[in-house]
């Protein structure tokens, strides 16, 4: 009878041991890190696209010079995906924006929100509701001075265990008066991925 509970006292113990050593963690990590879990595309490569086309761009000695004394009005194009993985492209361009914007120099028109803003000033100006003394009227937004686009591709390849996965980000900011591209750069991100013997 001892042994009977013995037994299933060690057993019980080893299953808690078991479910215990197979539990979950979560912890926060660094969101600035650069080291890279996977070589699929992930937020330590947008950190290092954001920064190094915004470092690039305000430091560039036309731009320097165009910002010195203005902050110009630029118009985002949406990121054109050219890999062949699902991005959130719209996460890259608002972190290059932001840190654009924080950067003091530039000014940016968001069209993605042109159809809420239209509701709201036809509800200022048509609706009866508001003032027409403050209401806001129609045709007096400003226009973008230039456009800023951005391309993001990829090349696969892959030998036995070994894939090279290889990223360019490019950029470009086009004077929308003059037609001429004011600026352009890119961005490279090269990852070497080497599966384990076992398929570790």
């Amino acid at each position: 009878m001892k042994n009977g509970i013995g037994k299933l006292l060690m057993m019980v113990a080893v299953a808690a041991l078991f479910i215990s050593g197979c539990a979950s963690t979560i912890q926060y990590g660094d969101a600035g890190s650069s080291k890279p879990v996977s070589k699929e595309f992930g937020s330590s490569d947008l950190q290092q696209i954001a920064e190094a086309m915004v470092d690039s761009m305000i430091t560039f000695p036309p731009m320097v010079e165009l910002t010195s004394g203005r902050r110009p009005v630029v118009s985002v194009d949406n990121v054109k995906n050219k890999s062949m993985q699902h991005i959130d492209t719209e996460s890259i361009t608002d972190s290059i924006r932001a840190k654009l914007i924080r950067s003091g120099k530039f000014r940016f028109i968001d069209r993605t929100t042109d159809a809420q803003a239209v509701e709201e000033l036809k509800t200022q100006n048509d609706s009866g509701l508001v003032d027409k003394n403050k209401a806001v009227a129609f045709g007096q937004q400003f226009g973008a001075e230039f456009l800023l686009t951005s391309n993001f591709s990829e090349i696969r390849q892959k030998a036995g265990n070994t894939t090279d996965v290889y990223y360019k980000f490019t950029m470009s900011l086009k004077n929308l008066k003059t037609g001429i591209l004011e600026w352009s750069d890119e961005k490279e991100i090269r990852k070497v991925f080497t599966r384990g013997t076992f398929g570790g």
